[in-house]
């Protein structure tokens, strides 16, 4: 039987919750499934082009736990992390923002024929959304919750996508970077909704498949829940995934949103 939840933390107050903030990218949305295997075998060509002589197997798992580290945050600082790597080997790295303009082609490729699919067949947008996405985030709307999304995926390139998997609706907010943007923070995002909102750390419930947003909920005072999806679509928690969000502080594990009804009432207490 496919795995529903894993519940780690027992402790939280339940009852009162009024907000959900959702990331994007591998929580709603599989247009990009498989950025990670992308960004570092990216990564790996330009440390490779630097000199670096790092046998390809510890090279590629060091680049993958980096890229992992700050997931959650603007791709900007994944590459600036890429050129602090290749200055490291002696060599002059390019601005990050030309290995980020690189990425995004190389990713906009990949996800190209996705996009497509569901321009022309909008029926198709569940196929490219986590499972159970729609009925959940109709389900919270039910229950009164106030939805808002948070993605370091530049706007440009997140809101499209957002508005044909037709999720965009959901939320009273949509807050992602502008290109290029180094200022963005999904702890700035958490903290303008509990001030704006006047809402305590408590009453917020994140999702999401990041160390990021995970650790930022948890720092708020708000639970957060790890969608630790198995890419290859069979409902089970993805372990890799799971022990790294566990790390960064998540409360709470589910594979995707199939199994809301086993474990929606006790997560929220109601």
């Amino acid at each position: 039987m496919a795995d529903t939840h894993e519940l780690i933390r027992n402790d939280f107050p339940r009852g009162d919750f009024r907000a959900v903030l959702f990331d994007f990218d591998g929580t709603l949305s599989l247009f990009r499934e498989g950025w990670p295997r992308l960004m570092t075998d990216m990564m790996v060509d330009f440390l490779r082009e630097a000199g670096c002589v790092e046998p390809n197997d510890s090279l590629s798992l060091r680049v993958e736990n980096f890229i992992m580290e700050l997931n959650g945050r603007p791709a900007i600082f994944q590459m600036m992390r890429l050129a602090e790597e290749i200055t490291a080997l002696g060599k002059t790295p390019l601005p990050a923002e030309s290995y980020l303009r690189e990425y995004d082609r190389r990713l906009l490729a990949m996800t190209a024929d996705r996009t497509a699919e569901v321009e022309r067949q909008p029926e198709k947008a569940a196929v490219w959304a986590v499972p159970g996405t729609h009925d959940f985030l109709e389900e919270l709307k039910r229950r009164g919750l106030k939805l808002y999304l948070a993605s370091g995926t530049e706007r440009h390139f997140m809101q499209p996508e957002a508005d044909l998997l037709r999720v965009s609706g959901f939320f009273e907010e949509i807050h992602a970077p502008t290109a290029g943007d180094r200022s963005f923070s999904k702890r700035a995002v958490i903290d303008r909704i509990l001030t704006t909102h006047s809402l305590q750390g408590h009453q917020l419930i994140s999702f999401g498949d990041g160390v990021i947003e995970t650790g930022e909920t948890r720092k708020a005072g708000g639970v957060a829940v790890a969608v630790a999806s198995d890419e290859g679509g069979n409902g089970t928690i993805n372990q890799w995934k799971r022990i790294r969000l566990a790390e960064a502080g998540a409360d709470w594990v589910i594979p995707d949103y199939t199994g809301q009804k086993t474990w929606l009432p006790e997560l929220l207490g109601s």
